[in-house]
């Protein structure tokens, strides 16, 4: 579904109804795209293990106890 602004603000009901639907509302303003408004509960495609930094340091075999108190250094120590 596409609605304007105007359609958000007079035909809510209309846009809740199409998100019953589980169908993706697009927000217009001038005519163009400015957003998209998803149904609750749908899931994202992106996945946090499919971002190229995730287990980045998976290598590292020092405990994170011990990265972070390295990583902290004196300011930690002198608490």
């Amino acid at each position: 579904m596409k609605a304007s602004i105007v359609d958000l603000r007079y035909k809510m009901p209309e846009v809740l109804r199409a998100l019953s639907r589980r169908e993706k509302v697009q927000i217009l303003y001038h005519g163009k795209l400015k957003g998209v408004i998803h149904p609750a509960g749908e899931r994202g495609k992106i996945k946090a293990a499919d971002h190229p930094f995730f287990g980045m340091f998976s290598a590292d075999q020092e405990p994170i106890a011990e990265i972070m108190d390295r990583l902290r250094g004196g300011r930690h120590r002198d608490l």
